[in-house]
């Protein structure tokens, strides 16, 4: 049975379980768990990151811990009992452990492994404390340690400051909000600057000496040097090193290694250095030779100096190798430093270029006890001390030294007797009183132990020789009487014995009689003489000699006489010993009374250090004196007092305050005292109104509080004493002594008079009194005391400094002792509240306010239950009453003011905000229900309450705004929002009482409504974007917020009423903002708010147009911000249908929330697409949607204008210029050239609309001139033109003409890519609306070919499955919960004809028209009807033709459009196999004259056409189309298609004819290593003829002369130059889109077998190329059902194909598949052209004297090459052929009669389709006749596999003419149109034309080009020859193809039923680009 647990509560799973068991719970090894229930080894709960999930686990899984259980029952909450640092570490590694495996994924590296080290470092320190065996001090440190790296890591996470009191983490609920905000302030602080540190130490460690030329042993010195004044700041470190140059002592670390501690921030400056002595021990001369003595002497060797500055910037413990230097005369040797530091090059030089001395220098910061614990292994492992010459800047109590330096300066010495100076050693020893050696008292330095004695340097040869050695006596005080330093001096021989022989000795006693020590300073000493072998041991002997020449006695002329001196510093630091007299004197008073007076008169001179030295000493004396002689020593003593008191308020000597404090409290002995030192301070407090110098009685209230102290302490020694007598007398003296201080400080004085600063003075040092009172007096009486000495201060004070030092003693009142008793603070809070309350409202002192506010506030907490005490309620109530209203005003007033310009400035002002903030809140969270009805009762009247509202919802709005607190301040964020809710809550009903019903104020309402508004929209409350955990203790803590202030705007909006109308529709963007917020509860809430607006705005207007309208604006702002989501799209939905159900305006309700519910799926989409890393298309498609919708369905222009430029910046920074140009377009087409001035918007200025739309202007023409579409730019600088000259503004005007000019210019010269045009279908629910179930044409990228298209894509869509066929997909896919892409090519139908169909247009000018402003796209797909025919699959092969319909045309303001609408029609086999052999024999045609043109340089290309069409013809290729369709079964069935049964008949034949000239031109240019294949092509060409039974080619085809393509070689000088034409072939240098014909090999075999409808497409390469495409075996009939179907443009029909691949910079291409579509189903559009429909069929404009078949204009890009489905062609013509046979059948007599209108037609069948239907299912129509063109967009990639040879060639446009074969476009004419005349005889046709003629050859009738724009000269036109006759002899001009249709020269065919072709026709006006 499960039995509830009471202790079990809480544990830590120990191991991993499964949790397979039913119920179970799976656990990972250290999850925590909750337990709720046990039962037989099994426990019951959850894990406590997961509590919605419960389950059973075993308890032997589980570790137990102690916890604390909160709200026992069914909610409880478990709390471990643990220290909370634990608690901490492991909730906060928690927390890292996720966001440290995002750093990882997000490659920030550094931070990664940081992280790492940090959390490992943690995980150890928490073991340490978890395991218990820490000492006091170390756990103390660990925790520091663990909190420092908690707050490193949070910092660096952007994590929240966590607030924490001694390591812990502080509840915000247990401090008050100012304690709280003091705590982060001062953890901020910490964080921003570190305190700078005022003490400083340099480590120095030795490493080696680095010098070629040692052998001897050296001694080190160094010594910290002031070079500004020229002496050393500390004693010297001494470092002796073999002779190896190492130290001696390798493993005493602390004989190498030192610490010089103590140096002071003014030490760190660049003129104090480390100086560095090294001497040798060893012969006298470095270079002398080993003698045979043994004897060394220590010789000077180098100097070495590094600046302390330069340490300061280098890295933490860098290794120095400071260079040496030697001096060139040894006398220098003292001050050799100095030369260096002064750059005195002549006076020394290097020891050696590689001598150096290796040592680490580190300067370290802090006290030596800190340094201790950061630093332990330096101070473990040992480091010598090396101090400071005298005391720190900060002289401690306790520190015990006494150290006697002794510098040897100098001597002089006379010869004795010698030629040569003298070599002067000194030996110093130290003996005591008895004239013993004291051992081991003489040190050279730190470092080494001291000696005996001390041997200094030699100088060779110098009888005055400088020697600057400094040495250290360190002698105990206790043998400091008596004892004596002796000198000696010997002579040192440089002979062979090396002797040392002693001369004389000078000696110096260290304590003079009177106790004194010997002075600081220079002393010169008397030599001595004596013998070699004197004994010096005799020391009274010579004791009683005179030592210094200073003491000789006047009469003593000998020894003052002498030359012979010795000079000696001194310097004494010693902290029991003085050198000082008057110190003595005074000490012992009792000896000398007389000099009482003048020792107490002196003390005021003497150092400071010398008091503190004997303090306790000196203080007893004072008082001793005063208890024996008062009366006569009273105010000296009391001086004297104040001056030892006033002296240990200096920096230097604060530490002794705790001395005399100790003294106090523990020595002094002063029962009678007090009365004396009462009366001396009455009287000068008395003395201060007249007095007319106040310095020294300030110095007596500065030092007050000590003299109260040893009142109060004296008094408590004599009550002790006496049992308590005299208590009144003493209550009396007090009382009047405060009577003395208020009436001083009650006389009004002016700021600078000394009175008042005496009174600043006393105020300063006033609180500190408190204290000492208190020992004796009761709290109230003291309270009293206070209170009436500060209510004595004049009211009106003119002084502001005391009015400042007035607010710190009140500051200190209230942080004080006194001031925490709630008995004094009732005493002492209203005269607080009266000062504070007069400064705030004057805004003075505001930041001493604040502090004051500050610590009042701390001290009030309310109860655990919630409740006050009364007395603390009384206090809240007085603090409210006083301050609130002048709290709320002082914040305003701070926040609106201009931040200070400086840093500290800015802090401050931060804090003073921050400060008054915190003090509000924490006054707000002690008020209860009581206090604030006493507060709104309080307000005499409405207006004032409104007042109040008004400032304090203004003011809550302050403390809301981000920069209140810092980023990482949630805590405080949190406490806030608290605090806020619940005075709101109290204030609510206070607004519903005052301000409704005829009493409604609408500016207060606004406010709160505002207030709420950003309440619950400020990051911190958004907790879906925190962490779990952090989530989990926030709602644990405080609840959803956002939630109850939702429920409460709710509230207050029902209570409105009709004044809801007030609040519309300026609430509604508001409110909106605060149902985007994704909490569920909240928008439950808000939304039906909007139902009410609509319902009220109905009610007042009769619609909620106002509503509908703020909604869509508001919307479209918010969610672009990131707010809202789907889940909010379907609540606001069904919410609002549900609430307005019922309602009368029902349906109109449903249209807003339509409309709103759309705009908000497109603004999702939008806001989905732009996110950081998606692609431009999705981008552009997106803002193209959105834009379309606020046009068409909402009519918001300036929202329409915003997404124009939008649109405009995507465009342009994807480089796609013509649709930014388009795009811009639609803004500009907005504006008038009027002078309507325009207010500034986006990035424009305010401008008139003529300048802004001038400046548009201009902008597209730049970026249609990047985009290559100048046709468009010249319309645009036409008009701008026009309007230049409108305003005579020629300047400008002159400016648009030629940039107009150059825009020609580049038509003519600039080479322009042709692009590729796809069909995409989005199909499935899981694409963004705007393309959800449609279907779009999209313009490709330059060079961009399907594959490509098709990758980019599956890029963009990477969930998308790519559909494998064609048709249109079924319901399934529609509602499909995926995504699915159908892409295909499509090929562009243009629309401007005109142009195309003129003659004399050169190329580049024609392909503009091409493939801009085209609306409809066609794709065929082949398919059989009825029975297929196994021999000959032609007679059932049908073409299905799709023609596309888009919303827009291409190019525009994107780069795909929708599918407005499709079409179905379709082509029956014989149509399609007259469109094959039409473009195979424009191809042949078209390869012919650009070899005639000399346009090839390789004949390839035509070898290969020509082979292709011969071999094929030869193997059965047309004799399948003869069997198929001249079968008389055929003929007999088909009667309707007898013209066309006719047309193909003809273009066979005219097929022939162009074979044989095409094989006598290749005869005349074919190279001799293909002579034989030609002679077989020959030979192969008879056989064709036979086999088509052509004996003799009909009159018309034999009497036709050769025709040019575009009738005149002089057509040539308007070709481009270049070698790739602009509407040239894919060249390899791929420098423009293909316009070449395409080739298709078919298989002969494969005609034998059943015919393949797999068609691929070779595309040729540039004129200038040699290079010929691998021509790639076809597949045979199987290929349909195989992997290498046709691309959807494929045109061909033919049995067996090849194609070249797109990519025209390789030359070999290898099949591959196609990734959209399956073989079967797959659309070969290029296939099976279209039969021409007598509708749209082609009528040649005529042309100089020739003319060319032409193409449907609607349906093809003439550029586009396809393969064409000859049964006997090598290679089929992909280009919109002219129809040959077309026109040539025209020519019969009669003439073939054009073919019926479809509708008579069975052949085909149209079917019109809509491409957004449902059910996509086709439905068939009787449209009006519609021929496609037989010309088709090339297959974009696919390169079949066939196993026949199949070629591909290289070719352009011919430049022979104008306007090449494949641009010739035809125009369309009426069904039953003939041609009226027939063709004029060939002999009025010319042969050929000069090709060096300068100006163009014009006909009457001809038409020119567009703009009247010619290029003059074509270098590369010549003369082409023009056979009459194909029997022509070896070395003749090949025979002359057979004449093309001339309709258009002798007739008058109307276009339109009107217009003359004869006649040039008008330029067109120009549209408006983004119409065309």
């Amino acid at each position: 049975m499960w039995i509830p647990t009471e202790h079990e509560k809480y544990g830590v799973v120990l191991a991993s379980f499964r949790g397979t068991v039913q119920h179970g719970l799976p656990l990972e090894i250290g999850d925590t768990v909750q337990i709720l229930e046990k039962c037989e080894g099994w426990y019951r709960g959850f894990i406590l990151k997961n509590p919605n999930f419960k389950g059973i686990f075993p308890t032997s899984y589980i570790h137990l811990k102690n916890a604390h259980v909160k709200n026992k029952g069914q909610f409880e909450t478990v709390i471990p009992v643990e220290d909370s640092v634990i608690t901490e570490m492991t909730s906060t590694l928690r927390d890292w452990g996720a966001m440290w495996k995002q750093l990882y994924v997000k490659n920030e590296g550094d931070l990664f492994h940081r992280l790492w080290h940090v959390m490992n470092e943690i995980l150890d320190l928490r073991r340490q404390v978890l395991v218990g065996h820490l000492t006091h001090d170390r756990m103390r440190d660990v925790k520091q340690h663990i909190t420092a790296r908690l707050d490193w890591g949070n910092e660096q996470l952007g994590l929240d400051l966590v607030p924490r009191r001694e390591f812990s983490m502080v509840d915000p609920d247990e401090i008050s909000v100012t304690e709280l905000y003091r705590l982060m302030e001062h953890r901020h602080r910490k964080k921003e600057t570190p305190a700078a540190a005022s003490t400083h130490h340099l480590f120095v460690h030795v490493k080696s000496l680095m010098s070629a030329n040692l052998g001897e042993e050296l001694e080190v010195f160094f010594h910290i040097y002031d070079g500004r004044e020229n002496r050393p700041l500390s004693e010297r470190f001494f470092v002796k090193l073999n002779k190896s140059g190492l130290p001696k002592s390798p493993e005493k670390t602390e004989r190498q290694c030192t610490l010089f501690v103590d140096l002071g921030s003014s030490d760190l400056r660049k003129d104090v250095y480390i100086v560095v002595h090294i001497i040798r021990i060893g012969r006298m001369g470095a270079g002398e030779k080993k003698n045979l003595c043994s004897v060394q002497y220590r010789r000077p060797f180098g100097c070495a100096v590094v600046s302390i500055a330069d340490l300061l910037t280098a890295d933490s413990k860098d290794d120095h190798l400071l260079k040496v230097y030697a001096c060139n005369t040894e006398s220098e040797w003292h001050q050799i430093h100095e030369n260096i530091i002064k750059k005195a090059n002549s006076r020394y030089n290097l020891s050696g270029s590689n001598t150096g001395l290796a040592v680490a220098l580190q300067l370290l910061h802090g006290d030596i006890e800190q340094l201790r614990r950061e630093y332990m292994v330096l101070f473990t492992r040992g480091v010598s001390i090396t101090r400071k010459l005298g005391f720190s800047d900060v002289i401690m109590p306790g520190e015990v030294r006494n150290d006697l330096y002794i510098t040897l300066e100098r001597g002089e010495f006379e010869k004795g007797g010698k030629s040569v100076s003298r070599n002067v050693e000194i030996t110093v020893y130290v003996l005591d009183i008895d004239g013993l050696i004291l051992k081991t008292h003489v040190a050279a330095g730190s470092g080494e132990p001291g000696g005996d004695e001390y041997h200094s340097l030699v100088l060779y040869h110098n009888n005055s020789p400088r020697w600057a050695e400094q040495i250290k006596l360190p002698i105990p005080v206790d043998m400091f009487r008596g004892s004596h330093v002796r000198f000696e001096f010997r002579h040192c021989s440089t002979k062979d014995k090396g002797e040392k022989k002693l001369f004389g000795y000078s000696f110096v006693p260290l304590m003079q009689e009177d106790g004194r020590t010997l002075p600081d300073g220079t002393h010169e000493l008397i030599i001595h003489k004596c013998e070699e072998n004197t004994s010096l041991a005799d020391c009274p002997r010579y004791l009683k000699l005179p030592f210094s020449k200073a003491n000789l006695p006047s009469n003593n002329q000998t020894l003052k006489g002498t030359k012979e001196s010795f000079w000696i510093t001194s310097f004494l630091c010693s902290t029991k010993l003085t050198q000082n007299g008057d110190m003595l004197d005074l000490l012992k008073w009792r000896a000398h009374p007389e000099r009482i007076n003048d020792s107490l008169s002196k003390l005021k001179e003497i150092d400071g250090s010398e008091i503190v030295k004997f303090l306790q000493d000196t203080l007893d004396t004072l008082f001793g004196i005063l208890d024996e002689s008062s009366q006569r020593y009273g105010l000296k003593v009391f001086d004297s007092l104040v001056h030892i008191i006033n002296l240990l308020q200096d920096s230097k000597f604060q530490h002794f305050k705790p001395v005399m404090d100790t003294y106090i409290e523990s020595h002094f002995a002063g029962a009678l005292s007090y009365r004396d030192l009462i009366k001396v301070l009455k009287w000068y407090v008395d003395r201060i109104v007249d007095a007319e110098h106040q310095d020294h009685i300030q110095q007596v209230l500065k030092a007050s509080e000590y003299i109260f102290k040893y009142i109060i302490q004296s008094r408590r020694l004599f009550s002790l004493a006496t049992g308590g007598q005299n208590e009144e007398e003493f209550r009396v003296c007090i009382h009047e002594l405060f009577m003395s201080i208020r009436f001083f400080l009650s006389q009004e004085n002016k700021s600078t008079s000394p009175v008042a600063q005496t009174q600043a003075v006393f105020l300063r040092t006033f609180p500190a009194v408190y204290g000492e009172l208190l020992k004796i007096f009761t709290v109230r009486e003291v309270a009293g005391f206070v209170r009436e000495t500060l209510g004595s201060l004049p009211t009106a004070v003119h002084a502001d400094c005391l009015e400042a030092v007035k607010l710190q003693c009140i500051a200190k009142t209230v942080e004080s002792q006194l001031y925490t008793n709630p008995e004094s603070r009732c005493i002492l809070l209203p005269v607080v509240l009266r000062v504070l309350q007069a400064h705030m409202q004057e805004q003075r002192d505001l930041v001493m306010c604040a502090r004051i506010l500050t610590s009042m506030l701390s001290l009030i907490k309310k109860e655990e239950n919630g409740t006050a005490e009364p007395v603390v309620s009384e206090e809240v109530e007085l603090i409210v009453e006083s301050l609130l209203g002048v709290l709320l005003r002082t914040i305003l007033e701070i926040s609106n003011r201009p931040q200070p310009a400086g840093p500290t400035m800015r802090l401050q002002f931060q804090d003073v905000t921050g400060e008054f903030v915190a003090c509000l809140l924490a006054l707000l969270r002690q008020m209860s229900d009581r206090h604030y009805q006493q507060l709104l009762q309080a307000f005499s009247s409405k207006d004032n309450l409104r007042d109040f509202l008004l400032q304090i919802f203004t003011v809550f709005r302050i403390l809301i705004r981000p920069e209140m607190f810092s980023k990482d301040w949630t805590v405080m964020r949190l406490v806030t929002n608290n605090v806020i809710i619940t005075t709101v809550l109290y204030l609510s009903d206070a607004l519903r009482k005052n301000f409704l019903n005829d009493k409604f104020d609408y500016k207060v309402w606004d406010s709160y409504f505002y207030l709420s508004v950003i309440f619950i929209n400020q990051p911190c409350l958004q907790l879906e974007s925190f962490s779990p955990s952090k989530r989990k203790r926030i709602l644990e803590k405080y609840g959803d917020m956002r939630v109850m202030m939702g429920c409460e705007i709710f509230s207050m909006w029902q209570n409105l009423g009709e004044h809801k109308l007030n609040f519309i529709p300026a609430m509604i963007g508001p409110f909106l903002e605060v149902t985007l917020v994704p909490q569920p509860d909240l928008r439950n809430v808000m939304i039906p708010i909007f139902h009410d607006m609509m319902d009220w705005e109905q009610r007042r207007s009769g619609n909620f147009k106002q509503v509908e309208a703020k909604l869509i604006d508001k919307l479209d702002s918010l969610m672009s911000e990131g707010k809202g989501d789907e889940t909010y799209r379907e609540l606001f939905n069904s919410i609002l249908l549900k609430k307005i159900e019922r309602e009368t305006w029902r349906e109109s309700g449903i249209s807003l929330i339509a409309t709103v519910t759309r705009l908000m799926e497109r603004l999702l989409d939008y806001r989905d697409c732009m996110k950081l890393g998606e692609v431009d298309g999705k981008k552009i498609g997106c803002t193209v949607s959105l834009l379309n919708f606020y046009k068409t369905e909402l009519n918001k222009e300036e929202m329409y204008i915003r997404y124009i430029h939008k649109l405009y910046d995507l465009h342009f920074k994807a480089q796609n210029y013509t649709e930014a140009s388009y795009t811009l377009l639609l803004y500009d087409e907005l504006l008038e050239w009027s002078e309507r001035p325009l207010r500034e918007f986006l990035n424009y200025p305010m401008q008139s609309e003529w300048q802004r739309k001038e400046y548009l202007h201009l902008t597209i023409v730049q970026n249609f001139d990047r985009g290559k579409c100048w046709e468009n730019g010249i319309i645009l600088c036409r008009e701008l033109a026009d309007q230049y000259e409108s305003y005579y503004d020629y300047r400008n005007l002159s400016k648009m003409r030629m940039m107009e000019a150059s825009l020609y210019d580049k038509i003519m010269d600039q080479q322009r890519l042709e692009p590729e045009f796809f069909r995409v279908g989005f199909y499935g629910k899981k694409f963004p609306f705007f393309l959800r179930n449609k279907e779009f044409v999209c313009r490709g990228h330059d060079y961009e070919r399907l594959e490509a298209f098709q990758q980019r894509m599956l890029n963009e869509f990477p969930h998308a499955i790519a559909m494998q066929h064609v048709n249109q997909p079924d319901q399934t896919i529609y509602q499909a919960d995926a995504q699915y892409l159908q892409i295909y090519a499509v090929t562009p139908i243009p629309e401007s004809q005109d142009v195309l169909q003129r003659d004399g247009v050169p190329d580049n000018i024609k392909s503009f028209y091409k493939f801009n402003h085209i609306w409809r796209f066609r794709y065929d797909r082949p398919f059989h009807k009825g029975t297929k025919d196994k021999e000959n699959e032609f007679k059932s092969l049908w073409v299905e033709r799709t023609t596309l319909t888009l919303v827009q045309s291409l190019p525009g303001i994107s780069r795909w459009f929708e599918v407005d609408k499709r079409e179905l029609v379709e082509v029956s086999p014989l149509e399609n196999a007259i469109e094959v052999i039409e473009n195979k024999n424009l191809q042949l045609r078209t390869l012919i004259t650009q070899c005639q043109s000399r346009q090839m340089q390789n004949i390839s290309p035509l070898t290969m056409c020509l082979n292709g069409v011969i071999d094929a013809a030869v193997n059965g290729g047309l004799a399948r189309y003869q069997e198929a369709f001249f079968a008389k079964d055929y003929v007999m069935n088909h009667p309707e298609d007898g013209e066309k049964i006719g047309r193909l008949r003809e273009l066979m034949f005219e097929q022939a004819h162009i074979l044989e000239y095409g094989l006598a031109v290749h005869e005349k240019f074919v190279p001799q290593d293909m002579r034989p294949l030609h002679k077989k092509l020959v030979d192969q060409f008879h056989l064709m003829k036979s086999s088509l039974g052509i004996q003799e080619f009909p009159a018309y085809v034999r009497a036709s002369p050769v025709h040019f393509t575009n009738g005149s070689p002089r057509t040539c000088r308007n070709s481009v130059p270049n070698i790739i034409s602009p509407d040239g072939g894919r060249g390899v240098a791929r420098r423009s889109l293909p316009s070449y014909p395409a080739v298709n090999r078919y298989s002969s075999s494969s005609l034998s077998s059943q015919a393949s409808n797999e068609v691929s497409n070779i595309t040729g390469q540039s004129e200038s190329s040699d290079e010929v495409f691998n021509m790639q075996p076809s597949p045979s009939t199987s290929s349909l059902s195989s992997n290498h179907s046709a691309s959807p443009n494929v045109t061909s029909s033919a049995p067996s194909s090849a194609r070249g691949s797109p990519q025209m910079a390789e030359k070999h291409k290898h099949s591959r598949e196609n990734a959209c579509l399956s073989p079967r189903d797959r659309p070969v559009s290029a296939i099976f052209p279209n039969p021409m429909d007598p509708a749209q069929r082609a009528a040649p404009h005529q042309i100089g004297d020739a003319t060319l078949p032409r193409s449907d204009p609607n349906l093809s890009a003439p550029d586009k090459v396809r393969p064409t489905p000859s049964s006997w062609s090598l290679d089929s013509v992909k280009e919109g052929a002219p129809s040959f046979s077309d026109s040539f059948g025209k020519m019969l007599c009669p003439p073939v009669p054009p073919r019926p209108p479809y509708s008579g037609s069975s052949a085909k069948n149209m079917r019109s389709q809509s491409p957004v239907s449902a059910s996509r299912s086709p439905q068939k129509t009787t449209v009006p006749p519609f021929t496609p063109s037989p010309t088709e967009c090339q297959s974009t990639s696919l390169v079949s596999n066939s196993p026949v040879l199949s070629g591909s060639y290289s070719s352009g446009i011919s430049s022979l003419s104008r306007c090449s074969v494949s641009e010739a476009s035809g125009t369309e004419l009426p069904a039953g149109d003939h041609p009226a005349h027939p063709l004029p005889p060939p002999s009025t046709l010319p042969n050929s034309v000069s090709s060096s003629s300068d100006e163009p050859i014009r006909r009457e009738n001809k038409t020119p080009p567009p703009y009247s724009v010619y290029e003059r000269n074509n270098p590369r036109s010549r003369p082409v020859p023009m056979p009459h006759s194909l029997s022509i002899p070896p070395q003749a001009d090949p025979p002359a193809l057979p004449p093309k249709p001339h309709q258009l020269r002798t007739g008058s065919m109307k276009l339109d039923g009107t217009s003359d072709p004869r006649v040039p026709r008008p330029r067109p006006l120009p549209r408006k680009v983004s119409q065309l």
